[in-house]
């Protein structure tokens, strides 16, 4: 196998590793690789194989594995190891089943009872390797096989053994809630043990609890405020230090806690509002592992009830992550902000600067977290500016999702906080534009609607303007490439409806933008259909105005064109045109009145204006209407019969259908074996027509020489199945 290297291995297998580091090519790994599968395959199988070189290769197979190749070949040899006694190779056995497998993996049933005898082991380090393998492998239902061994071991003499055991009844939870549903209370006795790491591991399933029913946990609240305390004195040995701060993985599941026992509680609150403030203030804001804590102590402020103290501090702590040149911090400080305002609106003016300024950063991340910070901070004062800039970054994204929902965004401020209607118009027109079909169509109808509703009051020429404006804003669009269909849409529908109003453009040149648009969108039947209708409109304006209609010859020939189309809806849309070309003013003034887009249409759900009609139908011998609730069911559908029987209609029937008769019993009558029995067509009859008259007894039995075309002679033909008969006697 060649000389031990280093670290106890062989020189071949360090070779290897060397040879893939040293790979030029992403082919030439593969091909290191694949050599080596075929080498260990060949080194497995041979039945002379040391149980030190199978752990090298269980080793080596891993290897090939995180290379991302197929080593399935070799997990039962690791599954085998598992059952050695010597404790090396037990717990290279136990690492790589845990790396090979997974919970669902056929192999994981031959494995349980090797973790069972395990988890009794006198041997520690035996007790704590099985318990890494239940918390990696075993599945809801190897749960109760083990359940009962890791329960005793809660109260091993090893505190790292029950720390363990906490875990993995912590992952029992997590998968099976059920299983261990009677367990629960262990979790609150191993809070109180005397190692520090065993009642640390007891925070996370204490957590998950506390999470979902926080009312039950209550009465820990004064116990983490004290473990908080604790830790934050120093008081845990110095192996728990990280970075100079006092066991901080702890005191951040801690405050985690803390934060959802306090959330709407003002008593909790109040415990806690002091150990908070003194983690806050011992913070080193050098280390990473500092800014933590100062996250989560902000975090755990936001959710209790709000304290004018450690509101400041948490404002400041903010400030400082605001300002500072690292990503991440920036990141955490638009985070805390975010949740700051919850509770503190006013907060978010005094950092309204350092927050708009986080979008001139090139961290994608970072931005995306100011504009969902700034949509929360949104209001009429500061609109215009917020808008502004997402509609900027809209402009330079490539994201199709996350563009849709910043245009939704954008949308879902202007509609709510728009200072004007013009700017509102304005503002939608940049949406449209650049962020093309993202845009739901709902959108598109609320700008239409606007657009003919004008500002909601009594100002006539403040609506005109507005109108005139989105004119003057839309034909001046219309020339750039690429428009989205939504906005052709409201393009042409506000052209048809006011591209005329105000008398500045001419009815020619409105109607030639119209053509343009649906000649550059002619396969789009929805945008010509828009603008086959405001061409429409504009000429029965005309009319009504008693002007001469004049038609472009590009109008005559999309009217033309869409006459001869495939689409039902162009085509009525294209005769309706022509009709209306036909009718004088008067006419024309009744069906299309100007300016009525807005007007509430009143709709007669009871269909009132046909009374005259139903009346008259009546007189002429028409049925009467039959309500839905007489159709329903086989009563009224029983009544309605009655009714139309009594009134001598002859209708369908709903009555169940005569049950056929049964034929008559008719004596049976002994013949020969041979022959076949006629049977009169009165008899076949009778069993399908009901009221035939049957005869009153069985009709006789025809002689042979009656019916001999219906004798079949079997004389002498050997019978091949059925029980043996007599058969006539042959002829002599």
């Amino acid at each position: 196998m060649g000389s031990q290297g280093g670290f106890g291995q062989s020189k071949e297998f360090l070779d290897l590793i060397k040879s893939i580091g040293e790979a030029r090519s992403k082919s030439e790994e593969e091909r290191i690789v694949l050599r080596e599968i075929e080498t260990l395959k060949a080194r497995l199988s041979s039945p002379n194989t040391s149980k030190y070189k199978l752990k090298e290769y269980l080793i080596r197979l891993l290897y090939v594995e995180m290379l991302g190749h197929d080593a399935s070949f070799g997990y039962i040899h690791a599954v085998k190891m598992t059952h050695d006694e010597n404790l090396l190779l037990k717990r290279t056995g136990y690492l790589a089943v845990t790396l090979f497998l997974n919970e669902d993996h056929d192999l994981i049933i031959l494995i349980v009872n090797t973790i069972q005898k395990d988890l009794k082991s006198d041997n520690y380090l035996v007790v704590s390797a099985a318990l890494n393998a239940v918390c990696r492998l075993i599945n809801e239902e190897t749960i109760p096989a083990v359940l009962p061994q890791v329960v005793e071991l809660l109260n091993h003499q090893k505190e790292a053994v029950r720390k363990k055991a906490v875990m993995a009844l912590h992952r029992f939870h997590l998968k099976a809630p059920g299983s261990v549903s009677h367990l629960v209370s262990n979790f609150r006795k191993k809070l109180c043990d005397n190692d520090p790491g065993v009642m640390g591991a007891s925070l996370c399933p204490l957590y998950d609890l506390i999470a979902n029913d926080a009312d039950s946990y209550k009465d820990l609240t004064v116990s983490f405020v004290s473990i908080l305390k604790q830790v934050a004195e120093r008081r845990l040995p110095k192996s728990y230090d990280y970075h100079q701060m006092p066991a901080p993985f702890i005191q951040i599941k801690l405050l985690k806690i803390l934060g959802v026992l306090c959330s709407g509680d003002k008593k909790a609150s109040e415990q806690m509002y002091t150990i908070v403030g003194e983690i806050m203030r011992k913070c080193d804001t050098a280390s990473n592992i500092g800014n933590a804590i100062l996250y989560e102590c902000i975090c755990c402020i936001s959710s209790s009830v709000p304290n004018p103290k450690l509101l400041e501090a948490a404002a400041n702590a903010v400030s400082n992550f605001l300002r500072s040149d690292s990503h991440n911090l920036k990141y955490l400080g638009i985070d805390a902000l975010s949740r700051l305002i919850k509770i503190s609106p006013e907060i978010a003016e005094q950092h309204q600067l350092a927050v708009i300024d986080c979008l001139e950063d090139p961290d994608d991340s970072l931005k995306r977290k100011t504009f969902e910070l700034l949509y929360k901070m949104t209001k009429s004062s500061n609109v215009e500016v917020i808008v502004d800039r997402m509609i900027e970054y809209l402009i330079n994204m490539s994201d199709s999702h996350y563009k849709t929902e910043i245009a939704s965004r954008c949308v879902e401020l202007a509609e709510q906080f728009a200072p004007s209607n013009q700017w509102f118009i304005l503002t939608m027109n940049k949406v449209f534009e650049h962020a093309g079909d993202l845009v739901d169509i709902k959108v598109a109808h609320n700008l239409m609607r606007l657009i003919a509703e004008g500002f909601g009051e009594d100002d006539d020429a403040a609506d005109t303007q507005l109108r005139s404006s989105a004119v003057e804003s839309y034909l001046r669009i219309m020339g750039e490439p690429k428009l989205p269909s939504a906005f052709l849409q409201v393009i042409c529908w506000v052209l048809g409806e006011y591209g005329t109003a105000d008398g500045k453009y001419s009815a020619s040149y409105i109607t030639g933008k119209l053509a343009d648009i649906a000649e550059a969108h002619s396969t789009d039947d929805t945008v010509k259909a828009y603008a086959v209708s405001a061409l429409m409109k504009v000429y029965a304006f005309e009319i009504a105005s008693g002007r001469a209609v004049e038609i472009l010859p590009e109008c005559q020939s999309l009217i033309e064109a869409t006459l001869a189309s495939h689409s039902t809806d162009l085509q009525q849309r294209a005769y309706e045109l022509q009709a209306v070309l036909t009718l004088n003013a008067a006419a024309v003034k009744n069906i299309l009145t100007t300016d009525s887009t807005h007007d509430d249409v009143e709709v007669d759900r009871d269909l009132s204006f046909l009374n005259g009609h139903v009346q008259k139908s009546l007189v002429n011998g028409a049925r009467s209407y039959i309500p839905e609730s007489e159709r329903s069911g086989a009563i009224n559908v029983k009544i309605h019969e009655e009714r139309e029987l009594s009134s001598g209609y002859g209708g369908l029937r709903f009555e169940a259908y005569e049950l056929p008769k049964p034929p008559p019993l008719s004596v049976p009558q002994a013949v020969s074996d041979g022959e076949l029995i006629p049977v009169p067509e009165q008899q076949q009859a009778s069993s399908y027509v009901s009221d035939m008259q049957l005869p009153s007894s069985p009709l006789p039995f025809q002689p042979d020489g009656v019916s001999p075309e219906l004798k079949l002679r079997l004389d002498g033909v050997q019978r091949k199945w059925g029980r043996p008969t007599y058969a006539s006697p042959s002829p002599s």
